[in-house]
């Protein structure tokens, strides 16, 4: 009885109740868990990216798998992008005009807007979902949705159908892409948060990869099938997704968050390696959620713009918009751009195959990548690299055109979407998943995606316009406006982007709370003791 009654009293006195969990607001009163919280910290902050792999290979494949579901948004961006050049597709849909039929502008930027329409649904649904529902099932019920949704296309018989299909699989993308990057982050160490995240921008690759070799196998066909097929691929990837994230651990973040301590600690074993104490890991969780817990109750959409978490939110808004700014969207439609370039339709399809597998090159190298380099490093050399791609593609345009020009304006659009495959994609995903504060990360992720649709939507319109041979048609000159646009991204992440390579959650806490400029935050001392 009285050894009973010791034991209590020593789980009382390291804030653990009787069930053996951690009390939710004990954590920064008691020594013995605070000590433990400093030994989860420092185990992280002491391993390499090496050690990291190797000792968490659960918890890569568990984020893996939920940066997979990307691929499917991915396959029907690339699609729409492939469909306007597959010669089946516009004699059934296009219009003639100087002898040959073409998708007009208005439809092109129908179909290419669709999805992102009904995606930027689905992000403001995906953090109240989220919330209730945690990453887990939220993913479930999305593939199961995603499924459904693919009828609509499959069983389009007019541009109308197709692009009111487009907008419906587009919910299930928005909870896809609001939701992986925050649980690819929260589920690994942190010496892994930079790869794990950054293999969001892989599943656009592979998504790229597959709609090339589909569209390059079929864009000889003169019926239907030249395009069904390819939409019919789309139901290869929900449901065995679906298996595998049934058996995923819910992130224990979350978990803790929702204050069910007993799964969260089984979480972090199941992701952890047999040596780690997932004690010490649960108490630094504790820890950084019990301080973000003194600065606010119930997360919702009005904290994304108060106080500290204003300049989180802003700074993660940036970053999704400025995907669209910075060469993306010629690789989005790079087919179609290597025709306007100049490139006969089966040169074009081959090209596509080849960019989307250099992009896949590109997004494997940005793993070592994000291991030797910051994010802010990475982010603005390859966005200034960009930058004079992209002019010297417009210089190239504007010369006098022959086979040459040609050429190398379509080796000029490879170049820039490899250094957007290998820099400011992945890395993009990285920064955002590590701004949001982790009360706040399912609501901050949406919300960011939703700027990205914001200016993307306008953005696809003017790519559009850009190149359609019923717009503007100026091909390669499109690169003087983007490169603009890539100016103003570079100068913006100069002054506001911050390095947050190496620290912890609670660190990145600390660093907003105090205010320190974006280019002071790699040089600032933060101690482990620490808990403002």
């Amino acid at each position: 009885m009285s050894g009973g009654n010791s034991i209590d009293e020593k789980n009382l006195e390291k804030g653990v109740n009787e069930k053996g969990d951690v009390l939710h607001d004990e954590v920064l009163k008691s020594n013995v868990l605070m000590t433990d919280a400093y030994e989860g910290e420092n185990v992280e902050h002491g391993e390499t990216l090496w050690q990291a792999a190797k000792s968490h290979p659960w918890a890569c494949l568990w984020a893996f798998a939920m940066c997979f579901t990307i691929v499917m948004e991915s396959f029907d961006m690339f699609l729409n992008g492939n469909f306007v050049a597959l010669s089946a597709f516009k004699n059934r849909y296009g219009v003639e005009i100087d002898g040959s039929k073409s998708i007009t502008t208005a439809w092109q930027s129908a179909l290419f807007q669709s999805g992102q329409c009904g995606a930027f649904i689905g992000v403001f649904l995906a953090g109240p979902i989220t919330n209730r529902l945690g990453y887990r099932w939220t993913a479930i019920l999305s593939l199961v949705l995603m499924n459904a949704t693919i009828f609509i296309s499959f069983f389009a018989d007019s541009l109308a159908v197709l692009t009111i299909g487009q907008t419906f699989e587009g919910i299930p993308w928005g909870l896809f892409i609001a939701n992986s990057p925050a649980y690819a982050s929260e589920v690994v160490p942190l010496a892994l948060r930079g790869a794990v995240t950054a293999t969001l921008q892989m599943s656009w690759s592979i998504g790229g990869i597959i709609v090339a070799a589909a569209t390059l196998g079929y864009n000889n066909r003169p019926d239907q099938w030249a395009w069904r097929v390819p939409l019919a691929l789309q139901w290869i990837f929900p449901t065995p997704l679906l298996i595998i994230i049934f058996f995923a651990p819910e992130s224990p973040w979350w978990l803790a968050r929702r204050g069910r301590k007993e799964e969260a600690l089984r979480s972090i074993t199941r992701l952890s390696s047999k040596t780690e104490d997932p004690q010490a890991k649960l108490a630094m969780i504790e820890r950084t959620v019990e301080i973000e817990a003194q600065h606010g109750g119930a997360p919702t959409l009005l904290d994304l713009f108060k106080g500290t978490d204003r300049r989180r939110t802003i700074i993660i808004c940036l970053m999704y918009a400025s995907q669209n700014f910075a060469g993306n969207l010629i690789a989005n439609q790079a087919t179609y751009f290597f025709e306007q370039a100049g490139q006969p339709q089966s040169m074009a399809f081959n090209l596509n195959l080849i960019n989307s597998c250099l992009g896949f090159i590109a997004n494997a190298l940005s793993w070592p990548l994000t291991g030797y380099f910051g994010r802010r490093t990475i982010y603005l050399w390859g966005t200034a690299t960009n930058i004079v791609m992209l002019l010297v593609l417009g210089i190239v345009a504007s010369v006098p055109q022959n086979t040459h020009t040609s050429f190398a304006q379509a080796c000029l659009g490879v170049v820039i979407s490899f250094v957007f495959a290998g820099c400011m994609g992945p890395i993009s995903y990285t920064i955002i998943a590590e701004t949001s504060s982790v009360r706040l990360r399912a609501l901050s992720t949406g919300v960011g995606r939703a700027a990205y649709y914001v200016a993307e939507i306008p953005m696809i319109y003017l790519a559009s316009q850009l190149l359609n041979t019923t717009g503007w048609n100026v091909a390669g000159k499109c690169g003087y406006v983007w490169g603009g646009t890539a100016i103003v991204c570079w100068i913006c992440a100069f002054f506001w982007l911050p390095e947050m390579k190496h620290r912890s959650y609670r660190e990145i806490d600390i660093l907003f709370q105090r205010r320190i400029p974006a280019r002071q935050f790699s040089k600032t001392v933060i101690d482990v003791a620490d808990n403002e």
